[in-house]
């Protein structure tokens, strides 16, 4: 025991440490690690590379945490955000896709695609991407859609409303939406409700200008006015038979080319 109080021991003890404490210090600072701010496993994370990543939902948000994109498939695709609150939406149950939000995490956009051949041997195809107003629906889409041999594509151009579209709004529209319809009067009733919803809300799209393939196989560029009717339609039918016609505010044609 002697040995361990020596005063050679203790120096040569003593310098061991010394070098043992430079070493580590020196390699910690040369991978950027110190010992006076050790690396937390939060920051771990901030810089990562990944071969392959599988996931069901990745979640895309801000430093302070506001939303700004969701990549989901369809089991996990969100309904839609306002002001960084996720809500529910029925009518996007079985979509997967991308979802867009703005600065103040309210929903500003997205893309959902899918397909499937039914059991009758039918395909089925769509894809949907669209770019929102401020609070309000899509004012430039870009969408297609199969049914079989019914095929459609087109980019649309849209006006929206003067309302914005809220929760409270949705929540109203909703449940007129899911009210009783098994019987004509309650078909009525529903179709007022919503009528009178919509002056409430002034919320309703007009599309104001299409070009793309129809269902009937031709291809058309159509002009519409404020209200969405079409009074332009630049077409070329599918036996490739060209026409231009003028509607009134009614649709009706007044004008025709060739005649």
């Amino acid at each position: 025991m002697r040995l361990f109080w020596h005063p050679r021991f203790l120096a040569v003890y003593s310098g061991v440490l010394t070098v043992v404490f430079a070493a580590t210090v020196v390699l910690g600072l040369r991978n950027g690690v110190s010992i006076l701010h050790p690396v937390h496993a939060e920051e771990k994370g901030r810089n990562a590379a990944f071969d392959e990543i599988t996931v069901e939902r990745i979640n895309v948000v801000e430093p302070d945490g506001t939303p700004r994109l969701v990549i989901a498939d369809k089991g996990r695709f969100p309904g839609w955000f306002f002001k960084g609150k996720e809500g529910s939406r029925a009518d996007r149950a079985g979509e997967a896709g991308m979802l867009f939000m703005n600065d103040e995490g309210t929903e500003n956009g997205g893309l959902i695609f899918g397909g499937y051949e039914g059991k009758d041997g039918v395909p089925h195809s769509w894809g949907h991407l669209s770019f929102d107003e401020y609070e309000q629906d899509q004012t430039m889409s870009l969408e297609a859609g199969q049914d079989g041999k019914d095929r459609h594509a087109g980019i649309q151009i849209s006006d929206n409303g003067t309302a914005r579209i809220t929760p409270e709004v949705l929540a109203a529209f909703a449940a007129a939406k899911t009210m009783p319809v098994d019987t004509p009067e309650r078909v009525a009733a529903q179709k007022q409700a919503i009528a009178e919803l919509l002056v409430k809300y002034p919320i309703m799209e007009h599309p104001r200008a299409y070009l793309g393939r129809d269902e009937d196989k031709g291809a058309s560029l159509r002009l519409a006015d404020a209200l969405g009717k079409n009074r332009i339609i630049l077409k070329v039918g599918k036996d490739g038979t060209p026409a231009m016609e003028f509607l009134d505010a009614s649709g009706k044609v007044v004008e025709r080319w060739p005649k």
